[in-house]
């Protein structure tokens, strides 16, 4: 079994790094559970492309590796200027971005932009960041479709950069028509999970899943936490219900609602979603100087491991690894850095629905058994699954105990990359076991796997009947023997 010792997954973009001979295989190897396809670069034959060189790669090598395809969403950028050009804006400088200007006319003074309605949107005194916020416009005068600014922040401009609004507000729906043809594209690709990006409120992750299973994916939604008015707690805890899980997308999210605010959202983001019995991603510039270093800073060392101790399901790699010089080495530093910050007690305790009501049995089974196993020095949890419900429950309370997800059927296993503390564990023919041979073939592949041995205290969780989901009843606690008949 792949990475055993890390409990937080490593979410890793594909790219042109990555396409180079042995580079995908040495980052597999490193540790990443899941990979990322950013469908805002590249086309469809690309795509597929990687998804089939991971799946063999898994496949060739007995192991469950998540594919994440990630939909661009309304980018709102700014046209390009003449001839490719770069111009430098500084402080007090006037500059417009018209909507009636073709879309490679820019020059010092004025370029276009890709989102037509932008003027009749913003008002007079608005702050527009451009380019992730490396330069700053205030909205001096709107001219039908030409918006006057002032620059407060100078810096480089060039073509295609995208631009933000300060506190948020701009009306683009979260999917666009390439969206829904990438929708498509990732049914093709049997895609684990789905990025939703800049969903506004839960009717954008309603509308992709209803296109998903139109499409006949069963993808799981990731919404990807990138607009200010997603964080309104009625809007928010909406896109969490009705998501597999959430992304906190760093980068726009910064831009729109001020970097300083951004550690606080981040932790708040987190525990909303495990609350929720959600997964949660976090993203955007973990390793950034990895791009171009072999080795990290201590500012990005520190802000993966409190990632970590917050407890976020999954730590994400962008460029680091789609384009970056050391794909190799961002992955095992990041998992080295993950595996230290989980010896820290502080996430090994866990006060997850301790006080709250259960709702279903098979969620009762799930917190009965994390209480059994944190209290009784259990070695591994067996969780017989069909749907993957019952390990994901389990993985919300924080321990340091081994989650097993034993399935026959291959599409839950590669979700369950993403849980943490969770291992996807093939069991093949489950269906048509007898039931009554089940736990010692559940001990056998875990002994088979130098899992356990000897003497181990084994906790099993399974439903009476099979073939469904939702109907996990059973908890059994197993000492490993070779005798013993269980």
């Amino acid at each position: 079994m792949r990475s055993l010792l890390r409990r937080t997954k490593i979410l890793a973009t594909l790219g042109p790094a990555t396409d180079k001979p042995g580079v995908l295989e040495s980052i597999l190897v490193a540790g990443v559970n899941v990979v990322r396809i950013n469908f805002s670069h590249g086309n469809e034959e690309e795509h597929l492309c990687r998804v089939k060189s991971v799946r063999n790669w898994a496949h060739n090598n007995n192991t469950y590796i998540g594919v994440l395809m990630d939909l661009q969403g309304p980018k709102i950028r700014i046209a390009s200027f003449k001839d490719g050009a770069k111009i430098k804006l500084n402080i007090g400088d006037k500059f417009a971005l018209d909507a009636d200007m073709d879309e490679v006319s820019g020059y010092k003074n004025a370029v276009g932009i890709s989102y037509k309605t932008l003027p009749q949107e913003v008002k007079v005194g608005n702050i527009l960041l451009l380019d992730d916020g490396k330069v700053i416009l205030e909205v001096t005068d709107i001219k039908g479709n030409k918006i006057n600014t002032m620059v407060t922040q100078g810096g480089i401009l060039s073509d295609k950069k995208g631009i933000n609004l300060r506190g948020g507000g701009l009306s683009a729906g979260a999917l666009t028509e390439k969206d829904k043809k990438d929708i498509i594209t990732a049914a093709k690709a049997k895609a684990d999970y789905v990025a939703l990006s800049f969903p506004v409120n839960g009717d954008d992750v309603r509308l992709t899943k209803k296109l998903l299973q139109a499409a006949g994916s069963e993808a799981g939604v990731i919404s990807k936490i990138e607009r200010a008015e997603s964080l309104v707690d009625v809007t928010i805890k909406d896109i969490i219900k009705e998501s597999a899980g959430i992304m906190v997308a760093r980068g726009d999210l910064g831009v729109e609602i001020g970097d300083p605010q951004l550690p606080a959202q981040q932790k708040r983001l987190i525990k909303l979603a495990r609350s929720n019995d959600r997964i949660v991603i976090t993203a955007t510039q973990m390793l950034e100087s990895m791009i171009n270093n072999p080795i990290p800073t201590r500012a990005e060392v520190f802000d993966v491991a409190n990632a970590v101790l917050d407890g976020t399901d999954a730590v994400m790699l962008s460029a680091e690894t789609a384009a970056g010089d050391y794909p190799e080495n961002a992955v095992k530093t990041m998992s080295d850095v993950c595996i230290e910050a989980e010896k820290n007690p502080i996430v090994k305790n866990s006060q997850h629905r301790l006080y709250k009501d259960f709702t279903h049995i098979d969620e009762t089974i799930a917190m009965s058994t994390m209480y059994a196993a944190n209290h009784l020095g259990v070695k591994v949890i067996a969780a017989l699954t069909e749907s993957g419900k019952t390990s994901l429950w389990m993985s919300r309370m924080s321990s340091n105990i081994s989650i097993y997800a034993m399935s026959d059927n291959i599409v839950t296993l590669r979700k369950t990359t993403l849980y943490r503390g969770v291992y996807p564990c093939g069991i093949k023919d489950m269906s048509s076991l007898d039931w009554g041979k089940v736990n010692a073939r559940v001990i056998q592949v875990l002994k088979n796997k130098d899992i356990v041995e000897n003497g181990d205290l084994v906790i099993l969780t399974k439903g009476m009947y099979k073939g469904g989901s939702g109907g996990t009843n059973l908890m059994k606690i197993l000492c490993v023997d070779n005798d013993e008949q269980y």
